[in-house]
């Protein structure tokens, strides 16, 4: 089941309400990545906390562990991670794509060997279908071919993004025959491909439409293409899906690129970027991006952000530090943490970074209710310009 309700624009921009089987997503929104069954280093409560109202999961790195067996026995994906609001799993192909040379594509599918024990494996737009059913995730993405931004060491030329584009619409309408055969009650979205040309976007967005899926994805981008090709194909793409059904863009992005990207028409995204970079030191605030391991930050005992309310930067109390709040955690030691590799440091920085985000969104949303976002626009750059 899919109901979108489109509630009010602004230029491009849409605030919309999605109702999917395990519950209603307010749109934008941002979708925490769950690669393996739980997104990495936060507690399901946390994520509940923070605002998550749809996270991601892994169709093929689920298929590899724990396997079709141990998650129909449960039900799907929601009753073994114990996560009951919606999930939407991508279709695999993401993944066999970055395998790269343990890989073969050919009409049928994908055979490669599996990452985890060798095994020869064999994936299809049946099989992807098949394992998704299984999942029980609200959304289900049709398969397709990522089409690189370089093929084997040259830019990707319009003839080579023409063939996997077209093969990409000859899968969609494979996963959506399959998707029908198994009667999954759940809503399957089809996925724009075309690479950097425009022209071939617009015909794969125009067959894609013709098949009429519940909801729309544009994929390939965020693929080692310049900043500015991926703007260009976030301008010329999104708004010019289906104004009555959500819109989807795949693996993007920075702050920035979020902000853009409902200046442009799209209701979803989702990255491991929050998630990736908490790891790795990289804090976003509301006044830029906080690299956590500058010795300089040994001794601050600010929060990450001053304006935050998340657990890391406001404590059990929920009051940020420009409210008077003081019980959240310094710089200085989450600087600590992370210097001696305490588990704690990077969880902090998650579970800061996604609620950033969530954040960020919900501001998105607020503004687009009271027919101020540009104005938000403007204010947002201006604050991330500031620095830290």
């Amino acid at each position: 089941m899919l109901q979108f309700e489109l509630l009010k624009t602004e230029g491009h921009a849409r605030r919309g309400r999605l109702t999917l089987n395990h519950g209603v997503v307010e749109t934008p929104i941002f979708m925490p990545v769950g690669t393996y069954g739980t997104v990495k280093g936060v507690m399901p409560q946390s994520l509940h906390d923070m605002g998550a109202q749809i996270i991601l999961g892994n169709t093929f790195h689920l298929w590899m562990r724990p396997g079709q067996d141990v998650m129909k026995s449960f039900g799907g994906l929601h009753g073994f991670e114990q996560w009951h609001k919606p999930i939407l799993t991508d279709s695999g192909g993401f993944q066999v794509w970055s395998l790269g040379a343990m890989r073969k594509i050919t009409e049928q599918g994908v055979t490669f060997n599996s990452p985890v024990n060798g095994d020869k494996l064999f994936m299809s737009p049946e099989v992807s279908m098949q394992i998704q059913t299984g999942l029980n995730s609200d959304i289900v993405m049709q398969l397709d071919e990522c089409t690189p931004y370089e093929t084997s060491g040259h830019l990707t030329t319009e003839t080579e993004a023409r063939k996997s584009m077209e093969m990409s619409r000859r899968w969609a309408v494979r996963s959506k025959d399959e998707f029908a055969r198994l009667e999954n009650p759940n809503a399957l979205f089809g996925i724009v491909q075309g690479g950097m040309f425009e022209n071939l976007r617009q015909e794969s967005l125009e067959a894609l439409v013709e098949m009429d899926f519940p909801g729309y994805a544009v994929g390939g981008v965020s693929v080692g293409e310049p900043k500015e090709q991926m703007l260009q194909i976030m301008a010329h793409t999104p708004h010019r899906l289906p104004a009555h059904k959500p819109r989807y863009l795949m693996g993007v992005g920075t702050p920035e690129d979020l902000v853009q990207g409902v200046a442009d028409g799209v209701d979803m995204f989702d990255c491991v970027m929050p998630t990736r970079n908490a790891r790795n030191g990289t804090l976003f605030t509301r006044f830029g991006d906080l690299k956590l391991r500058n010795a300089r930050h040994k001794t601050d005992h600010q929060p990450l952000d001053t304006t935050c309310t998340c657990y890391a930067c406001a404590g059990k109390s929920g009051v940020s530090w420009d409210d008077g709040g003081r019980d959240g955690f310094s710089r200085a030691y989450l600087h600590h943490l992370d210097r001696c590799g305490e588990m704690l440091g990077p969880m902090l920085a998650t579970v800061h970074n996604l609620h950033y985000y969530l954040n960020l969104m919900r501001e998105v949303r607020e503004a687009l209710d009271a027919g101020g976002f540009e104005a938000f626009r403007g204010q947002f750059k201006s604050e991330r310009a500031r620095g830290v």
